[in-house]
């Protein structure tokens, strides 16, 4: 599996209208396209930052729908974006206990390593990683997403509520402190969100 990464920020007053579009329009676009595996959207409504993942069986179909998607992607976030970043991922690890929740609560890290570390990043996070996390309540869902080239990933950890989130916070800095040790990786930025959207199926 493989994914897309939309990283935008601008006006928070104008965030809404953002999420509007990618759960009409966007949605609309992206179901049409060979390959689609569901979509996320996450929401910093306070700092006005939206992040948009879209999920693809292969890297040929998410290359193939990102020909169609370039040319619609200002149109249905420039009301909103100021900043527009968009980032290729490959799926290295999924842990599913349950579906997200609309109103739950994301929280990435952003990691860099070295590329031939790539292989030892992912197995950390099946086996040392994941395990922590399950103890954790609400936890619904956990991802690993690395660029393999460039050296760069973030993990991806959906509870089913903000509440479970907060409360995970000195659990997973323990978990992070330990994976990132062990996996050679530098983490470079933590953010938290609400879940707005979560439907990605994979497998």
């Amino acid at each position: 599996m493989f994914v897309r990464s939309i990283y935008a920020t601008g006006d928070p007053a104008r965030t809404d209208t953002a999420i509007r579009a990618l759960n009409t329009q966007g949605r609309d676009l992206l179901q049409e396209r060979p390959g689609y595996r569901g979509a996320g959207v996450f929401v910093d409504r306070e700092l006005g930052k939206l992040l948009a993942v879209s999920w693809w069986e292969s890297e040929e179909a998410r290359r193939n729908s990102d020909e169609v998607m370039r040319e619609r992607r200002g149109a249905l976030l420039g009301p909103f974006a100021g900043t527009l970043a968009v980032d290729n991922y490959e799926v290295a690890g999924f842990h599913e206990v349950r579906q997200p929740r609309v109103g739950g609560g994301l929280r990435i890290t952003r990691l860099e390593f070295d590329p031939a570390d790539a292989d030892l990043l992912a197995d950390t996070f099946r086996t040392s990683v994941v395990p922590r996390l399950e103890t954790m309540a609400g936890l619904a869902r956990a991802a690993l997403f690395i660029d393999r080239e460039r050296g760069r990933g973030m993990t991806g950890v959906l509870f089913t509520d903000r509440e479970s989130l907060a409360a995970s916070r000195a659990g997973q800095a323990a978990a992070r402190h330990e994976g990132a040790a062990k996996s050679h990786v530098t983490v470079t930025g933590l953010e938290e969100f609400e879940v707005v959207h979560a439907d990605a199926r994979f497998g």
